[in-house]
């Protein structure tokens, strides 16, 4: 069950914000609960804005109404649920951009993986063009999703690659294009430019392209991910996120902090290694999964 992924993925991000709140102990003070539940939210790393903005929502409201009150300002930060994109006829065009190591290669294979499950033809290209290492683990995930992929030779221009990639698509009537980039570094402007390029080279080879720019960010980085994302946010035109590796440390608040800091909806959360594990988000579920038992510490008076 989906519930069972949230609840396991976000274990870490749970118990760590748990153990700061019963910490405060039973019948604590109302300002010791606040205190305590903006420690809890800033370990794990949803940031100043976001702690601070989950405390004077609790401020407002009676000591009985604070987990209620938690979950609603917890959701009004992680905004509505907004599914990906897809073309209204011919293929679709999601590009993923993000540093080295975030999980975009992986992300290109396990949503190619979820492409074949919806009965959609793929074609990925291997735009990263600087490692072999790259375009070979694409390849490995094109092969398990019976996906075409598209190589660049070595230092081939990457915008060239992805033009090259949905010619193909158009060619054979595939569903889906999915564009694998380089990991480039949010402070880098020349690497970045030459993300502007590409994607502005999708929209050439076809009319309304691409319809996703997702940023790829590891989740366990915590406020690393809040500068990469605003690094990234003047060279392409970013249409969302997708959070990876929650299950890997007790920093699943980082999701509010980008969330906060970009105004960008988050479209897919990473929930661990498997296939299924990556997922559409859902405030609702996320929400749920790191609250803690509020049962087990005093609400103040």
């Amino acid at each position: 069950m989906i519930w069972d992924r949230w609840r396991k993925g976000l274990e870490r991000t749970r118990e760590a914000l748990g153990a700061r709140l019963r910490g405060v102990g039973r019948g604590a003070q109302r300002e010791e609960v606040l205190d305590a539940v903006e420690e809890a939210l800033l370990t794990a790393d949803c940031g100043l804005t976001v702690a601070g903005g989950v405390r004077r929502a609790l401020e407002r409201r009676a000591p009985d109404d604070m987990p209620q009150a938690f979950q609603e300002a917890m959701l009004r930060i992680a905004g509505p649920a907004e599914p990906l994109r897809w073309a209204e006829e011919g293929p679709t065009v999601w590009v993923l951009v993000g540093v080295n190591g975030a999980g975009k290669t992986t992300t290109v294979g396990k949503l190619a993986m979820m492409a074949k499950g919806l009965g959609r033809s793929v074609v990925i290209a291997a735009a990263d063009t600087y490692r072999a290492a790259a375009t070979d683990q694409v390849a490995v995930w094109a092969e398990r999703a019976g996906a075409e992929i598209v190589r660049g030779a070595e230092r081939q221009d990457p915008a060239s690659v992805a033009f090259q990639a949905i010619e193909r698509a158009k060619a054979k009537g595939a569903g889906l294009v999915l564009v694998d980039t380089a990991g480039r570094l949010h402070n880098r402007q020349g690497l970045l430019d030459e993300l502007g390029k590409l994607v502005r080279a999708t929209g050439r080879a076809l009319y309304g392209a691409p319809h996703e720019v997702l940023l790829v960010v590891d989740g366990a980085t915590g406020q690393n991910a809040v500068a990469q994302a605003q690094g990234f946010m003047g060279a392409a035109p970013l249409t969302g996120v997708c959070v990876t590796k929650l299950d890997g440390a007790a920093k699943g608040g980082s999701l509010l902090a980008v969330r906060e800091a970009l105004s960008l909806p988050v479209k897919l959360v990473g929930l661990g290694e498997g296939i299924e594990d990556l997922v559409a988000f859902s405030p609702e579920e996320y929400v749920q999964a790191i609250a803690p038992n509020w049962a087990e510490i005093g609400s103040g008076s």
